[in-house]
């Protein structure tokens, strides 16, 4: 795998976190109470995985602006 891949891959990556992230946040506004948990859990897990990922990136020296994180 060449860098320009990899770079590509986790682009398509993060823009799919991304979407996902909006998607469920636009589900929680017509959400019930039970449902909206849910989506909570599930939006807290998606921070938290950028979280650790922008951690990474910072402890690689790398620029997260430039991942897209």
């Amino acid at each position: 795998m060449t860098a320009d891949q990899l770079t590509e891959f986790f682009h398509d990556v993060l823009i799919s976190m991304h979407e996902n992230i909006r998607d469920l946040q636009g589900k929680k506004v017509y959400a019930d109470p039970q449902e909206q948990d849910y989506l909570s859990g599930r939006l807290f897990s998606y921070h938290e995985v950028l979280q650790i990922m922008k951690f990474s990136a910072r402890e690689a020296g790398l620029d997260e602006k430039e991942l897209g994180l």
